[in-house]
């Protein structure tokens, strides 16, 4: 296999757009946020198809999960002080806190899902059969 498919590379394109975003965000804070760093080396390891991307890749979603279990944790504690002032306002739009959990369960879904995947197993161990 020596494309990803379309999934995968749906999901690298992603992490392409993340991680410019990333560098943007850093070098205009000159701050470091690892969460959003970490899929540079996932990206890349992706994308050359690295023996080591997979576990690197399934790293990097636990703790996007951990970080996402931190911040569910850190709401539920907020809304049970102050229901009335847990909200999410961009740009003046309220927007409903069910629809951002519906997102953020679809979105890791879909990428273990693909971190899973059998395609996705072979897209990079067909690389590591074909060097030796």
């Amino acid at each position: 296999m020596t494309k990803p498919h379309p999934l995968l590379a749906f999901l690298m394109f992603i992490y392409a757009l993340l991680a410019v975003a990333a560098l943007w965000r850093t070098f205009t804070t000159q701050a470091f946020d690892l969460l959003t760093l970490g899929v540079l080396p996932v990206l890349y390891g992706l994308y050359t198809r690295q023996f080591w991307a997979g576990v690197v890749f399934k790293i990097y979603l636990a703790i996007q999960t951990v970080a996402l279990l931190a911040l569910a944790t850190a709401a539920v504690i907020a809304y049970q002080i102050t229901p009335e002032d847990v909200k999410v306002v961009y740009q003046g739009q309220n927007i409903p806190i069910s629809a951002l959990v519906a997102l953020a369960i679809l979105v890791m879904g879909f990428q273990y899902w693909v971190a899973f995947s059998q395609k996705t197993r072979l897209y990079l161990a067909s690389n590591n059969t074909s060097n030796n």
